[in-house]
C-alpha cells in the first residue's frame, strides 16, 4: 500500500491511495480469472455511464461498478480502467458525472461500451460544473473528485455529489449473466 501526497492543481485537490493486489502473497492462490468473471456474472448490477469533460473534450464509459459511498457528505464511488482516456480526464478535470441508465437507454449503454456511434454525447446537456448530463436517466449525479484508490488495473474514484436529478418512476437497466436485463417495478 502506498499513500501519495495530495494532488493539487488549480481545479482539484485530492489524495491518491494505491494498492497492488498482484504483489499480495494470496494472489498466487487466487482462482483463475475465467472462474472469477463467471461467478461475478451472476451478480445483477445497474448499468451506468461515467463521464468527464474539460476544455471541450469529453470522455465516458459504461460501468456496472458503482456504489453509494456515504450519505454525509453525499458521495459515490466508481471504478474505471486505469489506463483509459476517461481516467486521465477525471484526474485532470477533478470532477465527473454519473448517470444510472433507464431500461430504454440500452443504445446509450452500447455506445459508451464502444459498440455504438462515434458521437456518443448527442443530446446530452451539462451540469453547472460543465460535466455532461444525460437527460432521462433514472438518476444522475454531478460530482467533485474527493479521492482515488489505485488497484492494479483500475482506479476507484470517490466523488462528492454536488447536484442530482432523479426519475424514480423510470425502470432501471440491469446487467446480468453478460446481457441486459430489466426489472419489474410495481
Amino acid at each position: 500500500m502506498t499513500i501519495s501526497d495530495p494532488i493539487h492543481t488549480p481545479e482539484q485537490a485530492f489524495s491518491r491511495l494505491a494498492f497492488n493486489c498482484a504483489d499480495h502473497p494470496a494472489a498466487r492462490d487466487a482462482v483463475p480469472m475465467s472462474q472469477f468473471t463467471g461467478a461475478m456474472s451472476t451478480l445483477a448490477s445497474s448499468v451506468s455511464v461515467v463521464t468527464a469533460a474539460l476544455d471541450g473534450e469529453r470522455h465516458g464509459r459504461t460501468v456496472t461498478a458503482m456504489l453509494s459511498l456515504s450519505a454525509e457528505p453525499p458521495a459515490v464511488l466508481v471504478s474505471i480502467t486505469r489506463d483509459s482516456d476517461l481516467a486521465a480526464m477525471i484526474d485532470k478535470a477533478g470532477k465527473f458525472s454519473l448517470s444510472i441508465l433507464a431500461d430504454d437507454q440500452r443504445a446509450v449503454a452500447d455506445a459508451f461500451a464502444g459498440w455504438g456511434p462515434a458521437d456518443r454525447f448527442e443530446g446530452w446537456s451539462a451540469w453547472p460544473s460543465g460535466q455532461p448530463r444525460l437527460e432521462g436517466a433514472v438518476a444522475s449525479f454531478d460530482c467533485a473528485l474527493a479521492g482515488t484508490i489505485v488497484l492494479d488495473t483500475h482506479i476507484l474514484y470517490a466523488g462528492i455529489v454536488l447536484h442530482t436529478a432523479s426519475y424514480p418512476d423510470r425502470t432501471p437497466l440491469l446487467w446480468h449473466q453478460r446481457r441486459y436485463a430489466g426489472v419489474d417495478v410495481e
